[in-house]
């Protein structure tokens, strides 16, 4: 418990206690409960090893949560909010939820127990459990943060075996008047301009400066270590660039709209070893933490648009990842799980390359997203996707490992955005409920998009032979071994057209580079 944290109200004072929960994913100043302060409100906040251990996190992401924790008891304690803080090396800290909750309602004789929808699955049947069984009264309140209820998604497709994000987006456009025009019809007269955002970056214009705030986290990466904490990637933590409060974080949106978004659209699919950030806002961890509201972020988008200082396809594309995908995948999570977890249509079960821990392989592609992941805890969607995502599936590596890869090396996964992310669109897992084919490609793609296969080891353009890229012989590896799978699926049509082309012997060819491939992944 900070010292500087008000002192709790003295066992008898015949006021009735409220305790309330706030996770750290939860760090929302503007939520109502803050609007006014009162003695007989205790707030707390917890870094446990339940929250730290359940999946190995890259270390920024336990940094970042820790202290965005701490910044935001600092804040309500100032506002006049009493707070009750654990820290993870607290001699009081039993480190889980329920022996936590316990000794608090315990020690403030608390009567009431109050928290905020969890966005994890495990957490909300965690909490629900709790309270069936506490003998105080308790409420769940809404987070007050997403555009939709949980619900919305799942009864908006019902039972249908494919779900469609397009027409889910296209009915938030409506539902929330976002790039219309005043006949309600898109603005450009059509609704996705993604064919307009597939460039290349040649190297210019420029990126734009990484203007974030540095923080100082040494003392704190000090005591989770000491507190035994386990992690990977690279700490920073005495140069930690990710926003710790809504302040900071307003201050990021304003740098993404005035330098990142006008070039956003072009290249969002584009990646080089030059920028690993490009135009990208680095929003995610502060609009998932609840930092920022999505609202307000669509808001400022739409506005830079209507005022001339960014281009409808930038602001269209950016908008659709907020107000389309990233609301239509919680939906996807909450209507299937929890049997989404177990998901894994093609039955894969190799383990991971012991290079998804380090980044050293001799695949340009694979060392920069994986090498910037472990560096930054950051890739963006198209290295998450075609790349890393890419390679799991072709290689056959196990679903829930993916999954859990992902879930701890990114600074902005929670499992509600990540989980159907992972298994649903980038490993197909779900047998196409997310996406409508599996989103694979050879190394021609990845040259299309990047500067990446320059000066590789591999050559992009052959399909067997010891130096051919790994990325070509396993396409078609893919293909193959999962036809029964997948060649009724007409978005895949062609891919079978052009194998069954394929003379005997140059599938053989294939077939032996792959099966050396992935004989031997580590070596790669």
């Amino acid at each position: 418990m900070f010292d500087t944290l008000p002192q709790p109200t003295l066992i008898g004072s015949g006021n009735m206690t409220t305790l309330r929960l706030i996770l750290g994913d939860q760090l929302n100043p503007l939520h109502s409960w803050f609007a006014q302060t009162d003695n007989n409100v205790v707030y707390t906040l917890m870094e446990i090893r339940q929250e730290t251990d359940y999946v190995l996190h890259h270390a920024q992401k336990v940094i970042g949560i820790f202290a965005a924790m701490r910044d935001f008891a600092r804040h309500l304690a100032a506002q006049g909010h009493r707070v009750h803080y654990l820290k993870i090396d607290d001699a009081d800290n039993r480190q889980s939820l329920p022996a936590n909750l316990d000794c608090l309602i315990e020690r403030y004789q608390a009567q009431r127990f109050e928290y905020q929808l969890p966005d994890e699955w495990r957490l909300d049947q965690q909490l629900r459990q709790y309270c069936q069984n506490l003998a105080v009264s308790n409420q769940a309140c809404d987070s007050e943060h997403f555009y939709t209820q949980r619900k919305d998604a799942g009864e908006l497709f019902g039972n249908q075996p494919h779900w469609l994000m397009e027409n889910f987006y296209r009915r938030m456009r409506v539902k929330y008047c976002v790039l219309l025009d005043a006949n309600q019809r898109p603005l450009g007269g059509q609704w996705n301009f993604d064919h307009d955002n597939r460039k290349a970056w040649p190297g210019v214009p420029a990126a734009p400066y990484d203007n974030r705030l540095r923080h100082d986290h040494a003392e704190l990466w000090q005591d989770i270590v000491a507190a035994g904490v386990n992690s990977f990637g690279e700490a920073g933590a005495d140069d930690f660039r990710w926003p710790l409060n809504r302040a900071q974080a307003l201050q990021q949106l304003d740098a993404f709209i005035a330098d990142g978004l006008p070039l956003f659209g072009a290249f969002q699919d584009a990646m080089s070893r030059r920028s690993w950030r490009l135009f990208h806002s680095l929003l995610s961890f502060a609009l998932n933490s609840k930092m920022l509201n999505p609202r307000e972020v669509v808001e400022r988008a739409e506005a830079a648009h209507r005022q001339g200082q960014a281009p409808l396809a930038a602001v269209e594309g950016f908008v659709r990842q907020i107000i389309g995908w990233r609301e239509y995948v919680r939906g996807v999570y909450w209507a299937k799980m929890p049997a989404y977890l177990s998901q894994n249509h093609f039955g894969h079960d190799r383990p991971l390359p012991a290079w998804f821990w380090t980044g050293e392989t001799q695949m340009n592609c694979l060392a920069a997203s994986i090498g910037q992941s472990l560096r930054y805890a950051y890739a963006h969607h198209i290295q998450r996707l075609m790349v890393i995502g890419n390679f799991a599936l072709l290689a056959g590596l196990a679903a829930e490992a993916v999954h859990r890869w992902y879930l701890g090396v990114y600074i902005d996964a929670f499992e509600w955005v990540e989980l159907p992310n992972t298994l649903g669109m980038s490993q197909f897992a779900d047998g196409g409920l997310l996406a409508t084919k599996p989103y694979v490609s050879s190394a021609a793609y990845i040259d299309r998009m990047s500067d990446y296969c320059k000066g590789c080891r591999y050559d992009k353009k052959a399909r067997s032979g010891d130096r051919a890229c790994p990325f070509n012989a396993l396409y078609w590896h893919f293909f193959s071994r999962h036809r029964d799978k997948l060649q009724r699926n007409p978005r895949v049509s062609m891919v079978y057209r052009n194998l069954d082309r394929f003379a005997p012997a140059e599938r053989d060819a294939i077939v032996r580079r792959a099966e050396a491939v992935l004989a031997d992944l580590d070596r790669l």
